[in-house]
């Protein structure tokens, strides 16, 4: 009897609630649940009314007030996070019942009636109430309680469909495991197919919502990684829509996990599966993997075969340089090489003569042919030899010849691969390039020899000069490209090489010299005018230094000048390399000719252009100097403010000690031995200035000596007692490097007093000048003021012919030597007054 009156009270509190439990009275409600959950352990009467009483939580909620939400909210969070326990009761209707209270939660719909004084809670409350109480950790932990009840199974899997379209959900799921739980159910039997397709999903929305680290990382157990594979094998058999779908969402999967090294790839036979599959259309090489298996060239087969030229690319990535991961790399290598992944991809290293190909359209084809070529970018330089037995060279040289051929052929330029291609083969050419480019990256010999056996250089050079004239036209980054990854195959193939750098020389050389002619703003533009020009100098230092031919080649092309102007630029990145390409074209006597010659800005010389860069380099560094650019610091006269502050640390012998580190991190050792090459004497357009820097560059070898000495001393003080007679060798050295110091400091206070006085003397002169001038204009006014006074006043003018007169007769001789007649001077019937 009691038994029928709580049964009987249970259907009048669900007929009470049956619109809607208010807020206030939800934790009665629970205390309901909580009660009936224990009665069911003894009589499963009770199951029915505590169903219908967990479905009044799929209602909406009912509030008196709009604060009712957030002043309930911590309550609320608690009382549906209770629904999760409720799992644990082993009644499957309940269960169920649990799950589609859950997916309610997401498709809220308003009761027929409202109570009186009520409005229902907002749409998306409970569903934040769910994230804020766990319950999506809750039910992921609760899979364990249904494992072997696939109605159940189901049932969960889909309220954690639902729960996982949230970020904070699938961080709590990923806190009970979800993602290696889920993988493990993917091949468990289930005749509808409805386990693996929402498990396939949840693991989706796990990827895109919460860390793809973390969910990898639980995947990548062998036993995870054996379910993907078993469960993409029976999918890849498949016939319907849904399985090719859900065939191409399990190799993004697959991609994601084979990125991380530590996932078993291998071990599982996953990807060897995966590598058959990515060849076995285009090499035909019977294999019992993919027996039986066709492609329909539908989109989603499309898409699968990028998909799998794609996770080729990952596997083929050198991994962390850890002795496991070496050697599952060098296992993947081998499986490519074993399942003819090169003949595979070189199959599409031709030029498209037809619309289709394979069946495939001429969009498709094209997409799958960059696809293919820019896999095989990065699979060729670690399958080198399988690269060379290929012909591949051969290959992609005609078809770089084809990619600059006059023929008809209009790109599509779809894809991502594509990009820049509509109309034309410049993408054809880029990923084609990129090829060369990463096998001569390697500098193989063979792989070198083989391309300049094929007359790469000439036909690279076309290359370049076919790019540049289109640049000309519109210029865009896939063009720079192009130009940067050819110059940097040719500096490659030409360098350390005589003959090579000959053949560059007659074409190359006039194809090289505009790039150094780039306007300056250029560099800033962003398309990457900046690699072009570090590429174009780095094939200057390759292609054209050690061959004199190339030299004088371009010292004729004024390539000398141009280097001059860009130094100029004073930019610190492309001064560095400059200089070093100066110092080695300083071997050969010509260019100290052409660098004298040189004039920049306010007829500026390369010499105070150097002596410039100097004082830059040492302001920037922190070098002591006083107002005059003088040595300040006689023990360490060049030493930054850096290595001041740097205390001793004693290094093992074959370690370079900072002062050596130092050398090659700034300019000054390249200035220094530039200025070497032109001497310290007679240098044009140099002032006081320039001499005064000049004397320090001239002895820093020595200083650099001192310098090393000086650490040596203190690495000695700091471990060993020197005895007595090593002790007075240390400090003569150091005291030869402070006597130099001095001496240079002598040589520029004179010549610092010696401008001084010049500047002095040119000051006295000025003044002299001046005052002469001064006097010069005197005498000018004071003859106008005697000439007007002889004009205007006739006594004075009677007095000036006197004085005239007296002037003539004293000039005239007293002896009277003359035998002859004697003329007069005197000119009668003049009356002029002046």
């Amino acid at each position: 009897d009691l038994e029928k009156e709580q049964l009987k009270t249970l259907k009048k509190v669900v007929k009470h609630f049956e619109n809607g439990i208010p807020l206030k009275d939800l934790e009665q409600i629970i205390k309901i649940l909580n009660l009936c959950s224990e009665k069911m352990k003894e009589q499963e009467t009770f199951t029915e009314p505590l169903c219908e009483l967990i479905k009044l939580f799929g209602l909406p909620f009912q509030k008196k007030k709009s604060s009712d939400e957030v002043n309930y909210s911590t309550a609320v969070s608690k009382y549906i996070a209770q629904l999760g326990y409720l799992m644990r009761v082993p009644s499957s209707q309940v269960r169920i019942q649990i799950c589609k209270c859950v997916i309610n939660f997401y498709k809220m719909e308003l009761p027929g009636k409202l109570l009186s004084g009520y409005q229902p809670t907002s749409a998306s409350y409970k569903i934040q109430m769910a994230e804020l109480g766990g319950l999506a950790e809750t039910l992921v932990l609760s899979l364990a309680l249904v494992e072997n009840q696939l109605t159940e199974k189901l049932w969960v899997l889909k309220a954690l469909q639902h729960l996982s379209s949230s970020g904070e959900n699938c961080r709590l799921m990923m806190k009970a495991q979800a993602a290696s739980r889920l993988c493990l159910y993917l091949n468990a039997d289930d005749p509808s197919g409805q386990l693996v397709f929402r498990s396939s999903h949840i693991l989706w929305n796990l990827l895109e919502n919460a860390s793809k680290e973390e969910v990898v990382n639980q995947l990548s157990s062998l036993e995870c990684v054996h379910a993907l594979k078993e469960v993409f094998v029976d999918a890849l058999h498949g016939f319907r829509h849904c399985d090719h779908q859900l065939r191409n969402d399990l190799l993004v999967i697959a991609t994601l996990l084979a990125e991380n090294p530590a996932v078993p790839m291998i071990e599982s036979g996953f990807a060897k599966l995966l590598i058959v599959l990515a060849t076995f259309n285009e090499v035909k090489i019977p294999n019992p993997l993919v027996k039986g298996l066709k492609l329909t060239y539908s989109y989603e087969d499309f898409e699968m075969k990028k998909l799998l030229f794609n996770i080729i690319g990952v596997l083929s990535k050198n991994p962390s340089a850890t002795r496991v991961s070496l050697f599952l790399f060098v296992s993947t290598l081998q499986l490519l090489s074993e399942n003819d992944m090169m003949p595979a991809l070189l199959c599409y290293v031709k030029p498209n003569q037809k619309p289709g190909f394979y069946d495939w359209s001429a969009a498709q084809y094209e997409e799958l042919q960059l696809h293919a070529i820019a896999v095989l970018a990065s699979v060729a330089h670690v399958l080198i030899d399988k690269y060379l037995s290929c012909q591949a060279n051969t290959l992609l040289l005609v078809f770089l010849e084809w990619c600059i051929g006059q023929d008809l052929f209009f790109g599509q330029g779809n894809s991502f691969h594509g990009t820049g291609g509509r109309g034309n083969k410049l993408a054809q050419m880029r990923y084609s390039l990129r090829v060369l480019r990463s096998v001569a990256s390697i500098y193989d010999d063979a792989v070198n020899l083989n391309l300049c056996d094929q007359g790469a250089i000439s036909q690279l050079l076309d290359i370049l000069r076919y790019a540049a004239n289109k640049s000309k036209e519109k210029e865009d980054a896939i063009l720079l490209e192009i130009q940067v990854d050819t110059l940097f195959i040719l500096s490659v193939l030409c360098e350390n090489d005589l003959h090579r750098k000959e053949l560059f020389s007659y074409e190359g050389i006039g194809i090289l010299i505009p790039f150094l002619k780039m306007d300056p703003k250029e560099l800033y533009s962003g398309l990457g005018h900046s690699y072009l020009l570090f590429s174009a100098l780095d094939c200057v230092w390759s292609c054209v230094i050690g061959c004199y031919i190339a030299e004088d080649h371009f010292l004729e092309k004024q390539g000398i000048f141009l280097l001059l102007d860009l130094l100029a630029l004073k930019e610190k990145n492309l001064c560095n390399i400059i200089l070093g390409i100066l110092v080695e074209f300083c071997d050969n006597p010509k260019t100290i000719l052409h660098i004298n010659t040189w004039r920049g800005e306010k007829a500026q010389t390369a010499a105070s252009l150097l002596i410039q860069l100097w004082r830059q380099e040492e302001l920037d560094l922190g070098v002591r100097r006083d107002q005059y650019g003088r040595v300040v610091d006689m023990k360490r006269p060049i030493a930054s403010s850096f290595q001041r502050q740097q205390k001793v640390i004693p290094v093992p012998a074959s370690c370079p000690s900072f002062a050596i580190m130092e050398i090659s991190e700034n300019m000054r050792a390249k200035l220094y031995s530039l200025f070497c090459k032109l001497g310290f004497e007679n240098l044009p357009g140099l002032s006081a200035e320039n001499f005064v820097t000049l004397a320090i560059i001239q002895r820093y070898i020595d200083f650099k000596v001192g310098e090393v000495w000086s650490e040596i001393c203190a690495e000695l003080k700091e471990e060993f007692r020197p005895v007595l007679s090593d002790e007075d060798v240390l400090k003569s050295l150091s005291k030869v490097s402070e006597d130099i110091g001095k001496a240079v400091n002598v040589v520029q206070t004179q010549l610092i007093e010696s401008q001084l006085h010049q500047e002095i003397q040119e000051e006295k002169q000025t003044y002299r000048k001046i005052q002469a001038t001064c006097k010069q204009k005197e005498m000018i006014n004071k003859s106008w003021e005697n000439f007007l006074t002889r004009t205007s006043t006739y006594e004075a003018l009677k007095k000036a012919k006197k004085l005239q007169e007296k002037a003539i007769e004293a000039s005239r001789s007293k002896l009277k030597t003359q035998t002859g007649a004697v003329h007069s001077t005197d000119i009668e019937g003049l009356h002029t007054t002046v």
